[in-house]
């Protein structure tokens, strides 16, 4: 018999980007009672505060969760890693800091799927509320909030270059990719304080930790959430290798993220039912969209040598370069060490007919041949582009009712011709960039895929072999009207009382961008409905 944890107004699932937000919204009241639970341990690790320290992080399990994708068709039947953070702070903790919220289109089409309230203009205020931008407030950007944005703290010749090659052919140089339409080069803003990693248990959590109406259980792991009829009442976790259950007298809110939250939804007993059948759990309430409609960027890893110039290659290569990096670090947090694993962003359209830019490249001062693995022996930038609204979806499917067992993660990359055109487009327009004056000096000389390979089969093809995920799945939970909708346009898990979900999972389609601060901005509203609701209830009683 599970041993009982007590009961709270509201039971947040997962103290990642979205979790620890919700958390510190909600016991800003001191009349709710907020229980939050993670599975994994504190963010108190070097290894999360060092920018660089992502290299160390993913695939670790003190902060990853380390999943492996299944092996995909359209990867040329590769499997990839696919870190997701299981810290305080989740994703926020291990990620690559970049600090992007997508396009006014993405939101005014989630308005237009039949969601009101989430429209650009809707949402902007969210973003901005918990903003700490360091060129201070405007029209777009907040200042005096939670989650710090601040400026690289450092610049390499290559990118520069490669920025002066963008314009050349038509890509303009631009300071800000966060009003409303990201087109253009720059360098990337990131979520750091002066040198250090600013994830969201230090922003958000931690001034709330000392609240009386707000616990915080690490090492619990949820097995399910538990329901009466068709209504949350509680969750079941295990913490110490004992089974427990709290009791939830308002909501349980889900924010495990686009795996964790269907994992969770599915071994509960709200899915599809011929997989739950499959696996031997009651079908409590049939949601066929539970784990479906998986999102999530590709990222294509197109590889050049280059001379006459220096790259973090031949540093990283050098014992004596590691020492000065490190000391220039510890020093001055400055240097590759405050680095985020991109700096200089480009977002660029595929072909003229775009209404808005459908490439993003994340451009690197140095190459390797996978995620992990050293540095090349040669001086290379890594020009990775990634298709932003790509029509391939995928699912996430528990594998077995045990709740330790890690479900199947389909993300089907360039299943259809679409997206495998978008694939050979972008290699093309990064080949013509590096082909325009300004980079002429360096010498460019195509490493990865290789200049032999011409036609849109065989770049589509080749793809498949140099792709890998840039860590953004969304939509396994998605937020809509329609039949396959898990959830209404206020959160609610639809056909069941008591149960929301509030993380990246609700998107209905991926954002034009990287996708953690758009999970804050989820989070952040969440909070707020979740408030009127409870103060809509208490009026009518």
């Amino acid at each position: 018999m599970n041993e009982t944890f007590g009961n709270f107004d509201y039971i947040i699932v997962g103290a990642g980007s979205a979790g620890c937000v919700l958390a510190n919204r909600l016991s800003t009241d001191p009349d709710i009672s907020v229980l939050l639970l993670e599975a994994g341990g504190d963010d108190n690790y070097f290894w999360i505060r060092v920018p660089i320290g992502y290299l160390y992080t993913q695939n670790n399990p003190r902060t990853d969760w380390c999943f492996k994708t299944e092996n995909e068709a359209g990867l040329n039947g590769r499997a990839l890693n696919y870190p997701r953070g299981r810290v305080l702070g989740g994703c926020s903790s291990i990620n690559g800091m970049i600090y992007m919220r997508g396009q006014a289109r993405d939101y005014d089409g989630w308005r237009q799927l039949g969601n009101p309230g989430w429209s650009w203009d809707d949402v902007l205020p969210y973003f901005k509320r918990s903003e700490d931008n360091v060129a201070g407030a405007d029209e777009f950007h907040g200042q005096g909030g939670e989650w710090r944005v601040e400026e690289m703290r450092l610049t390499w010749e290559i990118l520069d270059a490669f920025r002066d090659a963008a314009a050349e052919i038509g890509i303009p140089k631009i300071d800000d990719f966060n009003r409303g339409n990201n087109e253009g080069c720059g360098y990337f803003r990131v979520n750091q304080r002066r040198g250090v990693r600013w994830n969201t248990a230090r922003a958000f959590l931690r001034p709330a930790m000392n609240r009386p109406n707000l616990a915080i259980v690490t090492g619990a792991q949820a097995s399910r959430v538990r329901l009466v009829g068709r209504r949350a009442v509680g969750v079941d976790f295990v913490k110490d290798g004992r089974p427990r259950t709290v009791e939830a007298r308002g909501e349980v809110i889900l924010a495990s993220g686009s795996i964790g939250s269907p994992h969770l939804l599915q071994l509960s007993g709200i899915g599809p039912s011929a997989l739950l059948q499959q696996h031997g759990i009651p079908v409590v309430h049939e949601l066929g969209g539970v784990g479906e409609n998986l999102q999530d960027h590709l990222q294509i890893r197109t590889i050049y040598r280059v001379a006459n110039t220096r790259t973090l290659n031949e540093r990283a290569n050098s014992l004596i370069g590691r020492i000065g990096m490190g000391l220039e670090y510890f020093l001055f947090k400055r240097g590759p060490l405050t680095m985020a694993p991109s700096q200089l962003g480009c977002f660029a359209k595929s072909d003229p007919s775009r209404e808005t830019p459908n490439l993003e490249y994340h451009v690197q001062p140095l190459s390797l041949d996978k995620f992990g693995d050293p540095c090349h022996g040669f001086p290379a930038f890594t020009a990775s582009v990634c298709n932003l609204r790509p029509d391939s979806r995928g699912t996430v499917r528990i594998k077995s009712a045990d709740p330790a067992a890690h479900p199947a993660i389909r993300p089907n990359y360039l299943a259809v011709d679409s997206d495998r055109r978008v694939a050979a487009a972008a290699i093309r327009l990064t080949r013509r960039i590096v082909a325009a004056k300004a980079l002429a000096r360096f010498t460019p000389e195509e490493f990865r895929p290789g200049a032999q390979l011409q036609t849109d089969d065989e770049l589509a093809h080749a793809a498949g072999d140099i792709g890998t995920t840039i860590f953004h799945p969304v939509g396994t939970c998605k937020m809509g009207a329609d039949a396959a909708a898990v959830v209404d346009a206020r959160l609610a898990v639809r056909g069941i009382g008591g149960l929301r979900v509030a993380d990246a999972s609700i998107m209905p389609t991926i954002t034009s961008g990287n996708t953690n601060s758009p999970t804050i901005m989820i989070a952040e509203k969440a909070a707020e409905m979740i408030r009127a609701d409870r103060r809509a209830t208490v009026a009518a009683q």
